[in-house]
């Protein structure tokens, strides 16, 4: 099945149509591709070979899941940049790395550590995007995650096929 790359305005606020709480994973991919949580969770289970009568809500997604279902809708995520070998209290903080140079065009996929578990948060320029604001853009100086550090960065773009 081919799918259609679905072309929105860039920062799309997410559509959570499920009816109850969504994770962190599909929101972000929702908030890539401008299609609801229900569409990315469906994604996921289809990486996940979980038969489509099926539907458990999707939690804790991998960084294999996530490139996967942004892949079927025609992105591609690659690994710019990973502190998983410096101890946790080194990794920069989401606000340190906001200060460095990037795109402000491209989407950052920033895996980060929210208490003891992972929680993955999208940047785009200054703005945020992910559960803690349901699905809507913040700033990042508004939202809550500045001192949160980062285990890797994922830039996101269009995959051209070049």
């Amino acid at each position: 099945m081919t799918t259609t790359t679905h072309l929105t305005a860039s920062l799309n606020e997410v559509t959570n149509d499920t009816g109850r709480i969504a994770f962190c994973g599909p929101y972000v991919l929702a908030a890539i591709t401008g299609y609801p949580i229900s569409r990315m969770e469906d994604e996921i289970r289809t990486f996940r070979n979980i038969p489509a009568h099926r539907k458990p809500i999707i939690k804790g997604t991998d960084n294999e899941e996530v490139a996967a279902a942004l892949a079927h809708f025609g992105y591609r995520m690659d690994l710019t940049e990973t502190y998983m070998h410096l101890p946790r209290k080194e990794r920069p903080s989401l606000w340190t790395w906001m200060q460095k140079p990037r795109s402000a065009w491209a989407h950052y996929i920033l895996a980060v550590h929210k208490g003891k578990e992972g929680h993955w948060v999208l940047v785009k320029g200054v703005k945020l995007c992910d559960t803690y604001s349901e699905g809507r853009w913040q700033f990042v100086c508004d939202g809550p995650h500045k001192g949160a550090r980062i285990m890797e960065v994922f830039a996101v773009r269009k995959d051209l096929g070049v």
